[in-house]
């Protein structure tokens, strides 16, 4: 297979993979080296394929997105961890809400999607003008998190699960958050 039969062919798996396709996996396939696949990768972009790249492998992109929300809790010490945990995952952190039981859904956009972003966030938080929501809910808070595809939003999950930061979701606090707000 030449190389302009192998771009085609990689353009169709990625157009069809509703996950990442791993470089190594892509090299496999065609029986070629892993820096071959990155070269078609380039090539591909520079002729204008949105190409996503993960550290799970490659996607598409605007292929549809899809996003999850988290129930999460940790100590202010922990922010960091968390929001780097789903960014080296592919999420964006579309946003930060409680739930207060006498105040509702407090909401703030965040639109967090690299390391970059996040220090940006950490450096405001530590002026001090202004305090972490959470604290409004002794540390519980929720993130809506923007992925390319479910699986992403599951390993995230399974991430977050494992760090501990993960939170039960108690009887009192609505399932659907938003259709309470548009009520």
């Amino acid at each position: 297979m030449n190389g302009e039969a192998r771009r085609d062919e990689i353009v169709r798996m990625l157009t069809e993979s509703s996950s990442p396709l791993a470089g190594v996996t892509l090299a496999k396939h065609f029986d070629v080296s892993r820096q071959v696949i990155v070269q078609d990768i380039a090539l591909l972009r520079a002729n204008g394929f949105d190409i996503f790249s993960t550290n799970r492998g490659y996607l598409m992109q605007g292929q549809t997105e899809t996003t999850r929300v988290f129930k999460v809790y940790h100590a202010d010490e922990d922010v960091e961890k968390e929001l780097t945990t789903i960014v080296d995952l592919g999420g964006t952190i579309v946003d930060v809400f409680v739930y207060h039981k006498v105040y509702g859904v407090l909401r703030a956009d965040m639109n967090i999607k690299s390391r970059m972003d996040i220090r940006r966030y950490m450096e405001e938080i530590a002026t001090g003008k202004s305090s972490l929501l959470k604290n409004v809910t002794s540390g519980y808070h929720y993130h809506t998190i923007r992925a390319e595809s479910k699986e992403i939003l599951d390993i995230i999950q399974e991430e977050l699960q494992k760090a501990g930061f993960l939170a039960k979701l108690q009887d009192y606090e609505p399932v659907d958050f938003w259709k309470q707000e548009q009520a």
